[in-house]
């Protein structure tokens, strides 16, 4: 049997928030497997109903940039080693740099476009242009990540944290006027959804199905454990995942400006304010260090 220490208990309480003999009983039942003795704990009823965020000792910023029409954009993630360096005017617009490369490249991974004539200075590469901020700054820089998005009708919106470290941006469809302003802000509300409430899909036919299985296993194992009749286990998990779709999907949360009203409401409503149909088609959300691989970017 696996050895249950006080580092691994520890790391299932910030995990689920169940007590520390409650954690402790999962591990040594999962054999000190955290997956399992987190699912043990849900099943259970024990896991706390907040999620915590899995702290990184990575920093940097999240960077965006939206093209002047509005239908394409790109978001990016820089790394470095301090929260010092991350808030320095130099290392903010080597991440605007970035992004600017990224627009203009055809690149699909970070290697590549490392490997491109940068577009401030063609006589050099990207990769070769960090490593001179490298050794201004002292510090390693990576180009963790990037994505591009791209919408033919309608508008991309973005929101950035204070401190950008979290930024999102959304892509909105509309047969109507894509310019207005109640449009533009339902954008940008909506992205300001997205980075406060962390939804994973936009609505439910994007949903998972291992992630939907696996739910609904812990939604009628844990009514079970609560003495539940048979009969009525399908209600109870039915019931339950209509919860975890308002949890995990965009269009079923209640809008974080007025709860009153559902995301899904809430579109309804702008459509026929700016003449025509709405559509939420997709979103990005970064979060400084919530990736761990890509350490082969960096230019070193």
């Amino acid at each position: 049997m696996a050895e249950v220490t006080a580092q691994l208990v520890k790391q299932l309480r910030e995990r689920t928030g169940a007590g520390m003999m409650e954690c402790k009983n999962a591990l040594v039942e999962a054999n000190g497997n955290l997956d399992e003795a987190e699912v043990i704990l849900r099943k259970r009823g024990a896991a706390a109903a907040a999620k915590k965020s899995t702290r990184s000792a990575k920093q940097g910023l999240i960077a965006i940039e939206i093209a002047p029409d509005a239908k394409s954009a790109v978001i990016v993630e820089v790394n470095c080693e301090s929260d010092f360096v991350a808030r320095t005017d130099d290392f903010q617009s080597l991440a605007a740099d970035i992004a600017s490369q990224v627009a203009a490249s055809q690149a699909e991974t970070v290697e590549a476009l490392l490997a491109e004539p940068f577009v401030k200075d063609s006589a050099t590469t990207v990769g070769d242009y960090i490593k001179t901020k490298i050794a201004k700054v002292g510090e390693n820089i990576v180009v963790q990540r990037f994505e591009r998005l791209a919408i033919d009708s309608g508008a991309i919106t973005s929101y950035t944290h204070p401190g950008s470290q979290l930024a999102v941006a959304i892509v909105l469809k509309t047969n109507g006027e894509a310019t207005h302003e109640e449009f533009l802000a339902l954008g940008k509300d909506l992205a300001m959804q997205v980075a406060a409430a962390d939804p994973k899909y936009v609505r439910r036919d994007q949903v998972d199905q291992a992630h939907l299985a696996k739910e609904a296993d812990i939604a009628r194992d844990r009514a079970r454990n609560e003495g539940k009749p048979d009969k009525i286990l399908d209600k109870i998990v039915e019931g339950r995942l209509s919860k975890f779709y308002e949890e995990v999907c965009l269009i079923e949360q209640p809008f974080i400006k007025d709860n009153s009203l559902t995301v899904t409401e809430l579109v309804k409503q702008k459509g026929s304010v700016v003449g025509g149909a709405i559509e939420v088609a997709h979103f990005v959300r970064f979060k400084v260090g919530e990736t761990q691989s890509g350490e082969e970017a960096a230019a070193e």
